[in-house]
């Protein structure tokens, strides 16, 4: 072979080589983006990710705050509650009963046009829902330790009392006894804090509460203060709640309610001097993890953003403004007037987030377009967007967020996107209102894990991601 000819095939063949090399690096370059691109829009998610552990997994992000409580699932490993007395319930169970919740307050709301606002009666009794977080606080002297579900649409926090005049349900602790607590008095009739309950009535002169719930449950007892133990350095004295003698309804298991509020008397406003109307907690995703229930601004995560409260101020819930939903990025087509309509409040006792019939839609819609790979199956009837799961062990969802006032964007976990709701099968997590003018409601499931900061004083609340598991 002529020099002249091989010197022509080595450059042919580095030339192709080059080509190779090049459109191979193409490749890589572009494979990167794309995993790039599915990491910044997608989760990709094991699907025993979303199966609690039978062993307790507690959060330590608020164990050394000031005025923090442990807060676990009512029928998790990190309950101390017995099987026996409190059952879990079934999917259709929770179900039934988030509705009932959210029919309540769908029920309460009065519509006061006032441009765009929605306003809310100021009345406690909601329905009480699934009740299943749960903290543990001391009441009286000598402290003795209850097991609270705490609700942030109830203002007035209670606990059963001997000697159950009426009727008293089956609950873990051991009732509370008045007359064991030195520092136990019931109020007078005449108090200005009687006035301040929504019905009240008055026995032998001591004034008598009543507080009904939207599913037919109710407490009635005697309003009484006494001393309150959140830690042994978190002590509120002279602390108004209710001393219940007739308890009836679907508060098994827990000793009462902790009241979180906006009323005067709630928890939040009667511990203002020492905590500044500020409170915060975190859900945990899992029953077999804890969170937090803290008082105060003491330890608050930097990563924290804040949208302010909306106009409903004088309503017992906490009003918010959505501004817009993303998913995978991509802002959906739908109308602000939708949002400001409905208006919205967050809840921390109802479960599935409630949304505009219009703006559920399109959330629908979008996010099925990214899941056409997966088959669809039948769901409880809240849902309408249900996928079989059984063959895969791995799946691949779009990232979800919600906008709220001040451009305050805040991403959904995935444990707030799809549900386990039987072997295999998994719902889209959110519903529709029946109508665009039904408030909304951002439910406990899309709150799970984020650190959710309500700082009254101020006027706003705070999203954090990640503070407990």
């Amino acid at each position: 072979m002529e020099s002249s000819t091989y010197v022509i095939l080595v450059l042919s063949y580095c030339f192709l080589f080059s080509l190779v090399v090049a459109r191979n690096e193409n490749a890589l370059e572009r494979s990167e983006d794309q995993i790039e691109a599915i990491s910044h829009h997608y989760h990709t998610l094991k699907l025993s990710s979303f199966v609690s552990s039978s062993i307790c997994s507690p959060s330590t992000n608020g164990e050394k705050r000031r005025g923090s409580l442990q807060m676990v699932h009512k029928h998790g490993p990190c309950s101390k509650f017995n099987e026996d007395m409190v059952k879990p319930l079934t999917i259709d169970e929770i179900l039934s009963h988030d509705q009932s919740r959210v029919d309540s307050i769908l029920n309460k709301a009065r519509k006061e046009i006032q441009g765009s606002k929605t306003t809310l009666p100021a009345k406690s009794g909601s329905s009480i829902g699934t009740l299943n977080y749960i903290v543990t606080i001391g009441l009286g002297t000598p402290k003795k330790d209850f097991t609270l579900a705490f609700d942030t649409g109830s203002d007035l926090t209670w606990t059963q009392c001997q000697p159950c005049a009426g009727s008293c349900y089956s609950q873990q602790d051991p009732i509370f006894l008045p007359s064991t607590s030195s520092t136990y008095s019931n109020i007078s009739c005449s108090s200005s804090e009687c006035a301040q309950l929504d019905l009240a009535r008055c026995s032998s002169s001591t004034c008598v509460y009543r507080v009904g719930y939207g599913d037919g449950s109710f407490t009635v007892g005697f309003f009484a203060k006494d001393k309150l133990t959140l830690t042994s350095e978190d002590v509120i004295d002279d602390f108004f709640f209710g001393c219940g003698q007739d308890n009836e309804g679907l508060f098994v298991g827990v000793a009462g309610l902790f009241g979180l509020g906006r009323d005067k008397l709630s928890f939040v406003s009667q511990s203002a001097d020492k905590y500044g109307k500020v409170f915060s907690y975190c859900l945990p995703s899992m029953d077999s993890s804890s969170g937090f229930l803290t008082f105060g601004s003491s330890g608050i995560g930097s990563n924290v953003v804040y949208t302010p409260l909306s106009a409903s101020q004088d309503s017992t819930f906490y009003g918010l403004d959505l501004e817009a939903i993303y998913v995978k990025g991509n802002k959906l087509e739908i109308n602000p007037t939708v949002f400001t309509t409905s208006g919205m409040i967050i809840d921390s006792g109802t479960v599935i987030t409630r949304l505009p019939p219009t703006a559920y839609s399109a959330l629908r819609e979008a996010f099925q377009a990214e899941m056409t790979q997966y088959p669809l199956t039948q769901g409880p009837r809240l849902f309408d967007t249900c996928y079989d799961f059984s063959n895969y062990e791995n799946i691949t969802i779009p990232k979800i967020s919600v906008v709220w006032s001040g451009n305050v964007n805040v991403e959904i976990p995935p444990q707030g996107i799809l549900v386990p709701v039987s072997d295999g099968a998994y719902c889209f997590a959110f519903a529709a209102n029946q109508d665009d003018s039904n408030i909304g409601i951002f439910g406990n499931t899309q709150q799970q894990t984020l650190e959710v900061v309500y700082d009254l004083t101020a006027g706003r609340i705070g999203f954090g991601p990640g503070r407990c598991s």
